[in-house]
């Protein structure tokens, strides 16, 4: 067999991925917030784009107003000069004045010139003369004040405990280890380093780091720096002065109290039931994040994509949120002007990639609307029972469905929830809520949805007496009675997915508060 060299034409099919088509993919996933960035990063990049800008209310009006404002001068009042006020002279003595304002003259800022007083006919008479421009005085000509200026930061963690540090000790060493641990002290306000490491870091004694470690421990918020959550608890009830024996051995097993274990720790702790109720209850007003008020990561508010509201026939209207979709324009008649006058080939080249660019980002724009209220039009078709009667009703859904009714490919879909939200009357959910996987139904019945299940689960525990508490058997023979085929595992996977305790737990903790209560009745 030799080897030749030939040529042959072949033909075949390939997706290719334009920049035009990258950038609406990428426009359809992109939440609210991203999307205004980058379309005020397109604003700020081409010369052909413009924000469109919202007609304001009662702008035609401002004719009206200045015909009313000469229909007042020929009336025969006569406005005062702005300025006229600013070189009169008060017939006034200084102490009259500082008595009637409840203040002094010089009581000035730092940036204003104060009032001068001088002696005119024997008494003290006060003029008021405007400070030179751009003094910061209150002349009308002078720029207005700067209020954002004034406006004070947002005090960090560490700024906070760093202030104190400063007034609770002087010494160098000191104030170094306390800056150090300061430092060491994450968001949650617990110190993740310990005291050896911290020593040999610095290469400080044990016995001294460990004695400013207590003094930072004094600090504001109370319990900031400890290294576990039974520390953080014990220096929040030693503040509080409720740190006696019993609560010492209450928050040195925290584990019994994780599994309401309430008789090991009646045992433990030799007190009675009332008292233990009472002691676990001040426990539980205890924060055991005491760093979470000093939050530096905002928070990002939730807001709806589209709207969904009950029209007077009994449907759903589906609308889009106006508020949050960005508003752009193409200044069709800037480019014409400027490509007139263009004579290089390379601004005329600028230009016809901008305007193609400008084209290409608003047609994206609007197709990621229709897009969006297509989606989510067939999302509200799929949950009517949702939006009428609540979780109970929610039903199984996956993209494949939607996608096949809109005649849309599951990765279109999958890029029009990501990051998106529904606003309804039972509150502002995203749109991957409506997607839950199915759990088949019990002789053939039709198959329930996992979050209604989840629901269910819940409404039972919530209605279970002292008496009947529930274990997961029970639920799983409740919930089979009423056409819900689920196992055993499942029903207990939702049960710590919702934060329920087993029902060893639940018995323990009702028998707990019922213990109290007939204690309470007795002492009356």
């Amino acid at each position: 067999m030799s080897l030749v060299q030939r040529l042959e034409v072949r033909q075949g099919q390939a997706l290719v991925m334009t920049p035009q088509l990258l950038q609406a993919i990428k426009l359809l996933q992109l939440s609210q917030l991203d999307l205004a960035s980058y379309v005020e990063a397109e604003l700020e990049r081409n010369p052909l784009l413009e924000r469109a800008e919202p007609e304001l209310p009662g702008a035609g009006d401002a004719s009206e107003s200045g015909s009313h404002q000469d229909e007042s001068h020929a009336d025969g009042f006569e406005a005062p000069e702005p300025d006229s006020w600013l070189s009169t002279e008060l017939n006034a003595s200084r102490g009259e004045i500082e008595g009637d304002f409840d203040t002094r003259l010089d009581n000035v800022f730092p940036d204003e010139a104060p009032v001068q007083a001088r002696e005119a006919g024997g008494g003290d008479m006060l003029s008021l003369t405007p400070p030179p421009y751009g003094s910061g005085g209150g002349s009308f000509d002078a720029e207005a004040p700067d209020f954002e200026a004034s406006l004070t930061a947002e005090t960090s963690l560490r700024d906070h405990l760093a202030s104190q540090l400063e007034l609770a000790t002087r010494d160098p060493a000191e104030r170094l280890i306390g800056g150090f641990l300061i430092d060491a002290v994450d968001e949650a306000g617990y110190l993740r380093e310990g005291i050896d490491g911290v020593a040999e870091r610095l290469g400080a004694d044990p016995a001294l780091v460990t004695r400013v470690l207590s003094l930072v421990q004094t600090f504001d918020p109370p319990g900031i720096a400890a290294r576990d959550l039974a520390e953080c608890l014990a220096i929040q009830l030693r503040e509080r002065d409720r740190f006696d024996p019993a609560m010492q051995a209450l928050v040195s097993r925290l584990d019994l109290v994780a599994k309401r274990d309430f008789a090991a720790l009646r045992r433990l702790c030799g007190i009675d039931d009332e008292d233990l109720v009472d002691m676990l209850g001040e426990i539980r007003r205890l924060d055991p994040k005491p760093g979470r008020a000093f939050g530096s990561s905002a928070v990002e508010v939730l807001v709806p994509d589209v709207f969904v509201r009950a029209a007077p026939d009994g449907s759903w209207l589906v609308e889009l949120n106006g508020e949050a979709l960005p508003r752009v324009l193409v200044n069709q008649s800037y480019y014409a002007r400027v490509v007139r006058g263009a004579s290089a080939e390379g601004d005329k080249a600028f230009l016809s990639e901008a305007l193609q660019n400008a084209n290409w980002l608003t047609r994206s724009l609007e197709q990621r609307a229709r897009t969006i209220l297509k989606v989510a039009t067939e999302i509200v078709r799929q949950q009517d029972g949702f939006f009428v009667h609540g979780v109970s009703h929610l039903r199984p859904l996956n993209l494949k469905t939607v996608a096949e009714a809109i005649g849309m490919h599951e990765s279109t879909v999958s890029r029009v929830t990501s990051n998106k939200a529904i606003g309804t009357s039972r509150g502002t959910l995203e749109m991957k809520y409506f997607f839950t996987a199915a759990i088949p139904g019990a002789a053939g019945m039709a198959a329930h949805s996992s979050e209604a299940v989840r629901h269910r689960i819940k409404q039972l525990v919530d209605g279970e007496t002292p008496a009947d508490v529930l274990s997961d058997d029970a639920l799983v023979q409740k919930l089979r009675s009423e056409g819900v085929d689920i196992a055993r595992r499942t029903v207990a996977k939702y049960r710590e997915s919702l934060r329920i305790p087993s029902s060893i737990e639940r018995r323990r903790e009702h028998f707990a508060h019922g213990s109290a209560h007939h204690a309470a009745l007795a002492l009356r």
